[in-house]
């Protein structure tokens, strides 16, 4: 007959089992969303049918027959349409597992049949039941498998369409109620707890449940912090894209330069992979194309590209442009490479000339084409002869406003709201031409609080306007917030504007016979703004907080040799307008992705590659704290072994009281070793202690080692060393 403390015994740790299974179902449950596995309940029917045959003790070689005929039944059931254990029926499954064998040694794993990968799936349902038996049941260490349960889950969620927010709520429930019971236990049976109520009654089981629910209910309904650091799947998504790709569709996505403009917004996390080398005389935008058409939540194109010979494209500016001909050599590194051309200011041509230069008339986007229009090979490195102009200052005052040929270039939504266009005729209500309305706007945001970064930035809402959120609301961003807003800003007074984007100049790494070698990072995508000046062209602008324009301007001098007054007047404010900006350029590189650069960038970096090892560290601290006395017994018994003499003896023998004590079985001020060695012989129902001390005395007060019996001895104080850690 079973006395009533087995059968509290085993009331607990079912319960123990029990948890275990609900954890295991969390490993089983997403794989419906995230994989093409169908029928996952009759793997959850045949996961209960394993943990109850192993919950309730049943002999081996039943078990062993009940399971595997579960088995068959369910792969018959799926796949196999003959007689349930015909001859037929074992030939088809012969067949079957005989193909995928040969498919595991051919390594073609995605050759695998379903039927050979549910036998697969249940045959690891089948052991677990096992596994988490003895974790669970005999060694009540569930620890491990509540912490891989967890970063499971978590994984899933961050990484795939699966939504675990429940599935963890649920997970810490399950867990921290095994985790009470497990210690529980353990410890009462380290104390040798007399008070046989304890393990009779049920009722301290009570207050582990009501805790864990109370907390958990709290936790869940409680208000949350928003996410504190920066998301990091782009930036994984984007590296594993880019080791991967090659040719034609090398792009950096996501994090750098893109080609989807269409839902601007969000964090980005920053990707200093170098994409290209420069060789060139001075630092300029690397221009790849333009965008018209502002949807309200980003940028798109008018139409259909419509490519023509570059030679038939109007130029970006007039001959009256002073220039200066200049000389580039680009070079892609690693797998990188674009299907359009990384243009400067002024491009003429390739040089050589080995394949015909075509341009989309629409975005200015230059592809190497052949006759037919199809795409050429992306080269590796190319030279480009192109002109540089020098803006004059006077002569962008001057310009007329009338007879503008970019008509297209004043697009607006409907839904843009009216005090975008009461804002910029705020700014510019005491500026006369069109420079001065561009210069106010472009410097409206380095006087009026509006930030510079890469996290915490918003996405605008189903009905709300990226302009007029970043404008009026968050008034923080990068790149791609400042250049947009003032496009739209410079639209809503008539002034022909447009995107551009492209990339910054990069970093100066070397000076090569008289030029500069720049290499140009994933972080120095970036975009601005370029305004049309009748009889002058197109002009870049830069309105991002941190950035100075990289195209060139003068002021022109009179015949005396002294600046007019309105340009020395335009001298001083430019001094004053960018004070700010200068002094974060010299802190701050270059740099940002389709929006990237500054100190939150740095901070990201910080965050990422600083916090997170230093986290890892403690982690594995902790670990190897909470573990200190399984390896060190690990590393001891391998000493004794290899050399039981009298030195080792007495560590072996202090490092077992050591033990004992931390095990809450520590010896009394006032009691001697032998009486000490009798209560730990009770407490583990053994002689092991007695013996042990006996030999430890003669040793310590008599030196009498030769005679005593070292294998012997050797071996017992590793069974008792046993009894203390299981």
């Amino acid at each position: 007959m079973m006395n009533q403390e087995q059968r509290n015994s085993i009331f607990y740790t079912s319960i123990l089992y029990i948890c275990g299974f609900m954890l295991f179902l969390e490993w089983l449950y997403p794989l419906q969303e995230i994989t093409d596995t169908n029928n996952i309940m009759i793997f959850i029917l045949y996961g209960i049918f394993c943990f109850s045959l192993s919950l309730f003790q049943i002999k081996w070689w039943i078990s062993f027959i009940l399971k595997g005929t579960a088995l068959f039944i369910i792969i018959d059931s799926l796949f196999l349409d003959p007689t349930f254990l015909s001859p037929m029926w074992f030939e088809q499954l012969f067949l079957d597992i005989s193909y995928n064998v040969q498919a595991l040694f051919a390594q073609t794993w995605y050759d695998l049949t379903p039927l050979f990968r549910s036998v697969l799936f249940l045959l690891l349902i089948w052991l677990m039941s096992y596994l988490l038996h003895y974790w669970f049941v005999v060694m009540k260490r569930i620890l491990l498998f509540v912490l891989l349960t967890f970063i499971y889950l978590t994984i899933l969620d961050t990484f795939t369409a699966y939504n675990g927010g429940f599935a963890i709520f649920r997970t810490f429930i399950v867990a921290f109620i095994a985790l009470g019971i497990a210690n529980f236990m353990k410890e009462l049976d380290r104390e040798s707890i007399p008070f046989t109520w304890v393990k009779k009654s049920p009722v301290w089981i009570l207050p582990l449940i009501l805790t864990v629910l109370f907390s958990s209910v709290v936790g869940f309904a409680a208000p949350k912090f928003d996410p504190q650091w920066p998301d990091p799947v782009p930036f994984i998504t984007s590296t594993a894209e880019n080791a991967g790709s090659s040719g034609n569709n090398s792009l950096i996505q996501k994090v750098g330069y893109g080609e989807d403009d269409s839902r601007l917004g969000g964090s980005f996390v920053q990707d200093y992979t170098p994409v290209f080398q420069a060789t060139a005389e001075q630092n300029h935008y690397w221009r790849i194309e333009t965008k018209d058409v502002y949807t309200g939540k980003g940028w798109e194109f008018s139409g259909s590209p419509h490519y023509i010979p570059f030679e038939k494209l109007p130029p970006m500016y007039d001959d009256s442009v002073d220039s200066q001909k200049l000389q580039a050599t680009v070079k892609f590194l690693g797998n990188h490479s674009f299907d359009k051309l990384l243009q400067p200011y002024g491009f003429k041509e390739l040089d050589p000339k080995i394949a015909e230069a075509f341009v989309d008339a629409r975005s200015e986007a230059i592809q190497l084409r052949n006759d037919d229009y199809e795409l050429m090979d992306n080269m590796e490195t190319y030279t480009i002869n192109y002109d540089y102009p020098t803006f004059d200052i006077t002569a962008l005052r001057e310009a007329s406003g009338q007879a503008d040929p970019y008509d297209s270039y004043l697009q607006l939504p409907d839904s843009l709201p009216e005090r975008v266009g009461e804002l910029a005729q705020e700014i510019t209500a005491d500026k006369e031409n069109r420079y001065d309305k561009a210069k106010a706007i472009e410097q409206y945001f380095s006087s009026n609080g509006f930030t510079y970064q890469t996290t915490e930035v918003p996405v605008p809402e189903k009905h709300q306007d990226y302009v007029d959120q970043f404008l009026f609301e968050s008034q923080a961003g990068y790149c791609d917030n400042f250049s947009t807003s003032m496009v739209v800003l410079l639209r809503t007074l008539d002034i022909p504007a447009r995107w551009a984007k492209g990339f910054t100049g990069g970093e100066l790494i070397d000076k090569q016979s008289g030029n500069n070698l720049y290499e140009v990072t994933n972080a120095n995508a970036h975009s601005w703004v370029e305004v049309y000046f009748p009889e002058i062209g197109w002009v870049p602008f830069e309105p991002t907080q941190g950035f100075s324009n990289l195209a060139d301007f003068q002021t022109s001098i009179d015949n005396t040799g002294m600046q007019t007054d309105d340009e020395q007047e335009q001298q001083q404010q430019e001094k004053q307008e960018l004070p700010e900006q200068e002094e974060q350029a010299k802190e701050q590189p270059e740099v940002e992705p389709a929006g990237a650069s500054p100190e939150e960038i740095k901070v990201s970096m910080r965050w990422e590659y600083i916090i997170i090892p230093i986290i890892l560290v403690v982690i594995m601290v902790y670990i190897g704290y909470r573990t200190r006395y399984h390896w060190q017994t690990w590393f001891l018994k391998r000493k004794v072994s290899s050399n039981w003499n009298a030195r080792n003896y007495q560590i072996a023998y202090h490092y077992l009281l050591k033990l004992l004590a931390h095990n809450g079985n520590g010896k009394l001020p006032d009691e001697t070793l032998r009486e000490y060695a009798m209560k730990i012989d009770r407490k583990y129902e053994t002689n092991e202690m007695r013996k042990l001390t006996y030999h430890y005395e003669e040793l310590l007060y008599r030196e009498q080692n030769e005679q005593a019996p070292k294998q012997e001895l050797a071996q017992l104080w590793k069974n008792l060393i046993k009894r203390i850690l299981a």
